[in-house]
C-alpha cells in the first residue's frame, strides 16, 4: 500500500466521529445479535485502518519486547483510554486498569512495571465522574462479594464530593506507591505522580484536561508548576 493511500485512510479515520454503541434491550437476543455483529464488523474495520497506517517497522521494534517509560494505573471506567494521555502509547505506557485506579488490588502487575521493566515513571490517573468514589462514598453493601473487595481498599471520608473524592483516591495511592517503591524514589530511580483526567470540566479548566495533582508526595500545585524544578535534584535513569 503506498504512503498516499495510507495518509488518506489516516485522514478519513480521524475525521470520522468515533463509533457509538447503544445497549440493546434486555433479554432481546436478536437485536443483541445484530449489535455484537456490528460492534465485531467495526473492530475488524478500525483494525485494518490501523494496520495500514503504520510500517512494517513499526510492529518489528514492538516485537522485539518492551520497555516502557511508565507504568500507568487507571480505572477501568470505560470513558477512560490511552488516547487521552498519548499520542503514541505503543511501547511506552504499561498500563494496568482497575475499578478506582489502586496500588492495592494490582499490586503485582504495578510491580512487575516498575521492577521488572524498570519504567522511571509510575503514575496514577483518577477520572471525574468516577463510579467508584461515588460507590465508597455511600453504601456498596449489596454489591457482590468480588466488587467489594476492590472497593473496601479505597479508603476516602464519605462526606466529599465526587472529585475530592477522586483527588483524595489519587493522593492516597501515590503514598501508598511511595511508601512501597520508597527505595527506588531515593534512588531517583522512579517518579510516582498523581493525576486526574478531567473529562467533566468538574476542576473548571477545560473538559478533557489531564490535571497533575501530585508528584511524589508533592501536591502544592504552585510547586507542580514547574515539574522540572521540583525534580532538580532526582537524577532518573534507567537500570
Amino acid at each position: 500500500m503506498s504512503n498516499r493511500f495510507a495518509i488518506l485512510l489516516f485522514a478519513c479515520a480521524i475525521s470520522l466521529p468515533p463509533q457509538s454503541y447503544a445497549q440493546p434491550p434486555h433479554g432481546d437476543a436478536k437485536a443483541e445479535a445484530a449489535a455484537v455483529t456490528a460492534f465485531i464488523n467495526d473492530l475488524a474495520a478500525d483494525n485494518g485502518i490501523y494496520m495500514s497506517i503504520r510500517r512494517i517497522e513499526f510492529f518489528s521494534e514492538l516485537a522485539k519486547g518492551q520497555q516502557p517509560f511508565a507504568t500507568v494505573v487507571t480505572c477501568s471506567d470505560s470513558r477512560v483510554h490511552t488516547n487521552m494521555l498519548s499520542r503514541a502509547p505503543e511501547g511506552q505506557l504499561f498500563m494496568i486498569r482497575n475499578i478506582g485506579n489502586q496500588l492495592a488490588t494490582a499490586e503485582g502487575s504495578v510491580e512487575y512495571g516498575v521492577h521488572h521493566l524498570h519504567s522511571p515513571v509510575l503514575m496514577f490517573v483518577g477520572h471525574s465522574r468516577c463510579g467508584a468514589i461515588s460507590a465508597v462514598s455511600g453504601n456498596y453493601s449489596k454489591e457482590s462479594e468480588a466488587i467489594r473487595r476492590e472497593l473496601d481498599t479505597i479508603n476516602i471520608s464519605s462526606n466529599l464530593n465526587n472529585m475530592d473524592g477522586v483527588q483524595a483516591n489519587v493522593h492516597n495511592q501515590v503514598s501508598a506507591a511511595m511508601i512501597k517503591f520508597g527505595e527506588e524514589i531515593r534512588k531517583g530511580e522512579l517518579v510516582v505522580i498523581g493525576a486526574v483526567m478531567d473529562f467533566a470540566d468538574d476542576m473548571h479548566s477545560g473538559a478533557g484536561k489531564l490535571h497533575i495533582i501530585n508528584v511524589n508526595g508533592e501536591s502544592n500545585r504552585n510547586k507542580l508548576g514547574n515539574v522540572k524544578a521540583l525534580l532538580s535534584e532526582k537524577r532518573l535513569r534507567r537500570h
